[in-house]
């Protein structure tokens, strides 16, 4: 899986420590969440499924120390329901998780 570094990397690491598998585990649950929060995020149309969306989103981003992440949340918040600018951003994150 391709991922940002830093803070991130570093929070996997002392959650893993040397265990690959682990490691391997937490970034699964991560990428699956986050693929789960974005679509649920696409397909919102109201302000209160977008909102809810966007503060999970935050909260993974929050939880794993991904900067980027949260930023991107925090742009959906402020952003109208279903805007396709934020949307397609997220997905192209979500994409360095995968594969």
């Amino acid at each position: 899986m391709a991922y940002e570094t830093g803070e991130f990397d570093a929070n996997i690491a002392a959650a893993a420590g040397d265990d690959p598998a682990l490691r391997a585990e937490l970034l699964a649950c991560f990428a699956e969440s986050l693929n789960t929060q974005t679509d649920l995020l696409a397909r919102a149309r109201c302000d209160g499924n977008w909102h809810v969306a966007a503060m999970r989103l935050r909260g993974l981003g929050s939880s794993f120390h991904a900067e980027e992440l949260v930023d991107l949340a925090d742009e959906a918040m402020d952003s109208a329901p279903g805007d396709p600018v934020v949307v397609r951003k997220l997905r192209h994150f979500a994409g360095r998780f995968s594969g």
